[in-house]
């Protein structure tokens, strides 16, 4: 049996992930086994729903329990601290989104899995939803792209590292409908404008001028994600739903990783989001990051 870990339970991902894995049995002989983060009321719940057994405080304490890691926690700004033990010890890391906040920290984690020979995988969940895939298919026979705009929340003030709690999605998004182009860090020019609370960043990836629209999201109410394309010959848009199980995909492909050793995606492809969003970020008004 694959055992795997859990870091980072506050975020609700990690009861879809808990569900694919011991209530609905969809990847047989591999279990969710471990929560970090102490027995608190959230991992007591967890556990009690998924049968877990193991709850542990610190990351640290994983090792020698479990197989491979799933670290959900919300301020990508702790991943690498997160992921590089974990690495180190030779196990394979599904650091759910962002894969970090800064350019260095997602290099030193690819590092760490270099070291060891193990994956390491990342992935917004928007990349596998359905519009995505159909407005790639559409936009083959409308000309050339020649510009993109993605909609979606996103708060440059978000406790959890502003702009990439939510707006990691907005970029994922973009890369993948862009054949997921090589992003060198310090190379992506961008504008950004804030008004209210509505922030608009204005790039050029891949010879395509792509404008990326966050509103912050309130208690009762998010914008949805949605994608326009304006291509030589026609105008496509979707709004991008993500359904039920839209962790799914991403939980796959961390499990044929596992059982094969090989990153679903490369290096380059995974740092591409962190590049974007940081210079976007980093030409937020009136921002300084360290």
């Amino acid at each position: 049996m694959t055992r795997i870990g859990f870091i980072g339970t506050e975020n609700s991902h990690t009861d879809h992930f808990i569900r694919f894995l011991n209530d609905e049995i969809r990847h047989p002989g591999v279990s969710a086994v471990a929560l970090c983060g102490g027995r608190t009321e959230r991992n007591l719940a967890l556990a009690k729903a998924g049968g877990i057994e193991i709850i542990v405080d610190e990351p640290a304490d994983l090792l020698g329990v479990i197989d491979a890691a799933i670290i959900s926690t919300r301020d990508g700004a702790r991943h690498r601290e997160q992921a590089e033990p974990l690495l180190e010890a030779g196990l394979p890391v599904l650091v759910d989104k962002p894969l970090a906040t800064t350019v260095p920290d997602a290099e030193a984690i690819f590092a760490a899995a270099a070291a060891s020979g193990v994956p390491v995988y990342s992935a917004s969940a928007l990349r596998f939803v359905p519009q995505v895939a159909e407005l790639v298919k559409d936009g083959a026979g409308a000309g050339a792209l020649r510009s993109l705009h993605i909609v979606g929340p996103g708060d440059p003030d978000s406790p959890y590292s502003g702009l990439f709690f939510y707006g990691i999605h907005h970029v994922e998004t973009a890369l993948e409908m862009l054949g997921n182009p090589v992003v060198a860090a310090g190379n992506v020019p961008a504008t950004v404008r804030r008004s209210g609370d509505t922030t608009t960043a204005l790039l050029r990836v891949a010879n395509v001028d792509l404008t990326l629209t966050f509103v912050a999201p309130t208690e009762n109410e998010r914008v949805p994600f949605h994608a326009t394309a304006v291509h030589t010959h026609g105008v496509l848009t979707r709004t991008l739903v993500l359904e039920k199980d839209y962790n799914a995909p991403a939980l796959a492909a961390f499990v044929q990783a596992i059982a094969t050793g090989v990153a679903p995606a490369s290096n380059e492809t995974l740092i591409a989001p962190v590049a974007v969003l940081s210079a976007v970020v980093d030409a937020l008004p009136g921002q300084v990051r360290s």
